[in-house]
């Protein structure tokens, strides 16, 4: 098949040719968006699942229709390394410029640059970091406390005051929320608690790690009254072989049924597998319709490209004593995992592991479903793991 007419998308929030079996999501994110900007008390969504199951796609589909309804969106990815408040001024300022610039009374938008200059000043900026000229004075006494728990709600009530003078709404979208540390997070869901409290029309929509609700629970216990947390998990075999089938009967071109069935047996249904290998199935291909030989032939270069790509760029930032770590919890097998038995299987005292577990977590690469037990956030990364190191010894 020609590859330049492939219709499939493998990569890092690549939209996919058919988004499939997350409606309910997007119904619930269309009354969400309706509802804040009617000033409705409506539940803040932060979407939690494994990687590749598609969350950044979800968002940005979200961003679209936020925007097709007339909101002004902020789009922000959190990073270990960098604050929260450094992370998210530069945004915000060019959000109350665009504000600036919409017709209309009041001077809330101006009172809005002011108490964000008042915020930036607060944060201490080194000469590493980018400097964010804001040629106003700031308001005093207002965001410039240095407490992030104390200026952000502030400033989110300020910017949500401005987008209200200004017959608008404001949608803050945010990927990998899981970084930011319990401060911070605490910080942010402080921010919303008091927004939604005055019913100012903005709304945030995260998604993270399925850590994610714990660490938001540790944080604040209320922030379950705040949020809603929808499990974005793999896609069923009907919605699986749906996102393979549609796009390329659009292309004229059919996959048998047993091809099908063998394309989920391999991906497992997640959405990320299932576009690597619709794109490595293409490019195999020489005429419809696409037969299961020809998917059991592609899933070497499949595995071959995820090594190279998909799982290596996590494995590279790893240190010879987190590989190690994980390499005894792939050599237990799929799934959940006690603490203890990994343990066993390292030859070490459990008490000795909490270091590495607490860093490989916080890397996102492990997270506890339930009390004492660890599983991969990444699909498959056990196979990976005995692939990369085939000879483990503890």
């Amino acid at each position: 098949m020609d590859p330049i007419k492939n219709p499939f998308s493998p990569g890092a929030g690549s939209p996919p040719p058919e988004l499939v079996g997350r409606d309910p999501v997007l119904e619930q994110s269309r009354i969400l968006l309706g509802r804040v900007k009617e000033r409705r008390p409506e539940k803040s969504l932060l979407l939690t699942g494994l990687r590749g199951v598609g969350k950044t796609v979800l968002l940005n589909e979200i961003e679209r229709m936020a925007k097709a309804d007339g909101y002004r969106t902020v789009s922000i990815e959190a990073h270990e390394d960098k604050p929260l408040g450094k992370l998210i001024a530069p945004y915000l300022r060019t959000l109350l410029f665009e504000l600036d610039r919409i017709a209309g009374a009041g001077d809330k938008v101006k009172r809005g640059l002011a108490v964000l200059r008042s915020f930036i000043g607060s944060l201490k900026f080194t000469v590493n970091d980018m400097a964010i000229g804001l040629d106003i004075e700031p308001e005093k006494g207002a965001a410039d406390s240095g407490d992030l728990e104390i200026d952000l709600p502030n400033l989110f009530v300020a910017i949500g005051e401005a987008a209200e003078d200004r017959k608008s709404a404001v949608a803050l979208f945010i990927d990998e929320i899981q970084y930011f540390n319990q401060k911070e997070l605490g910080s942010l869901i402080m921010a919303m608690h008091r927004v939604q409290q005055l019913r100012l029309p903005l709304v945030l929509l995260g998604a993270g790690l399925p850590i994610l609700p714990g660490l938001a629970g540790e944080s604040k216990s209320y922030a379950e009254r705040l949020f809603n947390f929808p499990d974005i998990g793999a896609l069923s075999a009907e919605d699986a072989a749906k996102a393979l089938r549609d796009p390329a009967e659009a292309a004229s071109v059919r996959f048998d049924p047993a091809a099908l069935e063998e394309s989920y047996r391999q991906t497992r249904g997640y959405p990320y597998f299932v576009q690597e290998w619709g794109y490595q199935v293409w490019n195999l291909a020489t005429a419809s319709p696409i037969t299961e030989r020809v998917v059991l032939d592609a899933t070497s270069a499949v595995i071959r490209r995820l090594d190279e790509n998909f799982f290596r760029v996590r494995f590279d930032r790893l240190t010879p004593s987190e590989k190690n770590f994980l390499r005894a919890m792939a050599a237990l097998g799929p799934g959940a995992h006690r603490t203890g038995d990994i343990a066993v299987k390292l030859g070490v005292k459990v008490t000795s592991l909490g270091p590495v577990r607490s860093k490989l977590i916080k890397k996102g690469m492990i997270y506890s479903p339930a009390h004492g037990d660890l599983e991969f956030t990444v699909p498959l990364f056990d196979e990976f793991m005995i692939r990369a190191i085939p000879y483990f010894k503890a």
